[in-house]
């Protein structure tokens, strides 16, 4: 006598019990590739919570994204993670189209990605191995090591590549041969800052996301000191609250954590999205942050 098939009903959606099974594996997965524990802060600097979506841009919801830049023509370039999942690819600002992409091998965690010249650096998670890809076509075109424990953010500032492996050290490298420069401890009134993400360079200094917070720590790239924190929290809270969304994506897929920071320097507009997000935004922080 066969086996008895259970279904699951949400909001008119069926759902075999091998789905939610299935469901269930993909999460458990990113679970165990997650990393460790939060971050704290005492936060006795500037905190900025105000801002005003300027627009709202499609994303792809299935995009772990991990490394974000704009590089003009309202274009923007992502690196996504998940064994299996990973990519570089070049993104249509205004549609959320992919135009571009390459895959990596299944063993990779994309992580960081930054453009250096004409090409885009991109790093893996618990590896010290990096990928170096062509600026025009996304094709592969080597591998680097660099001497971070591991790869999560990536960017610089136009003398050197700036990075990030999770723990409170941002990394000064050599953008040619990869080696150490020099390395700062990021400190917020004296308390390291675990946890670094990705990263952008903007107007002088580093902002990091930061891993399990939907804020973005600003680091002074002299000493690593936090000169303020903006705090996005509303973004997705926003998001989570769409009753269509908590549909589809609260229990198809969560909606993680804010990780993604592209800055338009030419035009002055920021991005941010984070991953799983099925929106990326544009805004404007309130004038008291600077």
């Amino acid at each position: 006598m066969g086996k008895r098939r259970h279904r699951l009903s949400l909001g008119g959606v069926i759902f075999s019990a091998g789905a939610v099974v299935a469901l269930v594996v993909v999460l458990l997965e990113v679970s165990s590739a997650s990393k460790p524990k939060k971050a704290t802060s005492t936060r006795q600097v500037p905190i900025n919570s105000g801002f005003r979506i300027v627009r709202e841009y499609p994303h792809d919801a299935k995009a772990f994204t991990q490394g974000l830049l704009y590089h003009g023509n309202n274009t923007l370039y992502e690196s996504t993670g998940l064994h299996g999942e990973s990519s570089v690819r070049e993104v249509d600002l205004q549609t959320g189209e992919v135009r571009r992409i390459y895959r990596l091998q299944s063993r990779d965690f994309g992580e960081g990605l930054a453009l250096w010249e004409n090409k885009f650096l991109q790093v893996t998670w618990q590896t010290n191995k990096g990928y170096i890809y062509d600026e025009k076509t996304l094709s592969l075109l080597g591998t680097f090591k660099h001497p971070m424990t591991d790869g999560w953010g990536l960017t610089h500032d136009n003398k050197h590549i700036i990075g990030s492996d999770g723990s409170s050290t941002l990394y000064f490298l050599d953008p040619h041969s990869f080696s150490e420069i020099r390395r700062i401890t990021v400190k917020d009134n004296g308390e390291a800052v675990e946890l670094l993400n990705e990263l952008e360079y903007v107007k002088g200094e580093i902002w990091a996301n930061v891993w399990q917070m939907n804020s973005i720590a600003r680091i002074s790239p002299k000493d690593g000191r936090v000169v303020g924190w903006i705090v996005l929290d509303a973004l997705r809270q926003g998001m989570k609250s769409s009753k269509f969304l908590c549909v589809y994506l609260c229990f198809l897929q969560n909606i993680d954590v804010l990780n993604g920071i592209a800055w338009d320097e030419e035009q002055d507009r920021l991005f941010v999205t984070g991953k799983w997000w099925p929106k990326l935004y544009e805004i404007v922080l309130s004038p008291e942050l600077y």
